[in-house]
């Protein structure tokens, strides 16, 4: 059985963490398997967007494979973290819009690919949190980078340092998820995301998910630069001109990606 599933719908991509009997723990297969994928998402023009969701209706992922990190000796698990942590990097860089679809509970691991995400949405009814420190381990795929960028430094550290696990209400309330949804309308409200991405100019969609998360790690100049320079290449493309060309007719633009 694969332990990734990869399903295009056009341009859209959805990314399944296929190992439901171990709540999509994440052993080496697993790992070598998700970066196969996301490569070849990488470089693949036809996608557009992106959806990360678990396999099974219990988790999302619960992080690292226990049962695996028994077996292995500190050699393996240093081979191991270091994978983990550049997969997570190769999801966070894609070009594409990415959206965590956290169908159940997600811890550790399983969490940081959730961060590595531009969004997040989350079942009602999941669980969610960084919970090593109990391990007696520390985030090591991003945690303890990509979370206080998001929430703060003060709330990362309090949910880092006591292993909390936050409710889908909670981790909304800290602005750790984007939404939350029940039942049926989790779907919904995953999917009224991506075709609102969708729906627009492919190069943009690169280029401005590009200027922000560029520009974030900039001084405020720099970022203008950036800005400016991403701006500057949607410009040239036939995109642009069929959006002026659809406004003027009074319809949807047909986007092509060029």
């Amino acid at each position: 059985m694969k332990t990734i599933l990869l399903e295009q719908k056009k341009h859209l991509a959805v990314v399944t963490l296929n190992r439901p009997e171990a709540m999509n723990a994440f052993n080496w297969d697993m790992l070598a398997d998700l970066e196969e994928t996301v490569e070849s998402i990488k470089l693949n023009p036809e996608i557009r967007t992106v959806i990360f969701t678990g396999g099974g209706q219990k988790a999302f992922s619960v992080g690292a494979d226990l049962k695996e990190r028994k077996t292995l000796n500190e050699q393996q698990v240093r081979r191991n973290v270091y994978k983990i942590g550049e997969v997570f990097n190769a999801v966070d860089s894609l070009p594409q819009p990415t959206i965590a679809a956290m169908n159940g509970h997600a811890f550790g691991g399983g969490m940081e690919l959730a961060l590595a995400c531009d969004f997040r949405i989350a079942q009602e009814n999941a669980l969610m949190g960084l919970t090593e420190t109990s391990l007696a381990i520390i985030p090591g795929a991003g945690g303890t980078q990509r979370l206080p960028r998001l929430v703060g430094e003060s709330k990362a550290l309090e949910l880092i340092l006591t292993a909390k696990r936050l409710t889908a209400q909670e981790a909304l309330q800290a602005g750790l998820v984007t939404k939350t949804a029940a039942g049926e309308l989790f779907w919904d409200e995953v999917m009224n995301l991506a075709e609102a991405i969708l729906a627009n100019g492919p190069v943009a969609l690169i280029q401005a998910k590009y200027a922000v998360k560029t520009g974030m790690k900039a001084d405020l100049q720099t970022g203008l630069q950036i800005e400016r320079k991403a701006y500057e290449l949607t410009i040239p493309t036939k995109d642009r001109m069929e959006a002026l060309l659809a406004f003027s007719e009074k319809r949807k633009p047909n986007f092509l990606g060029e």
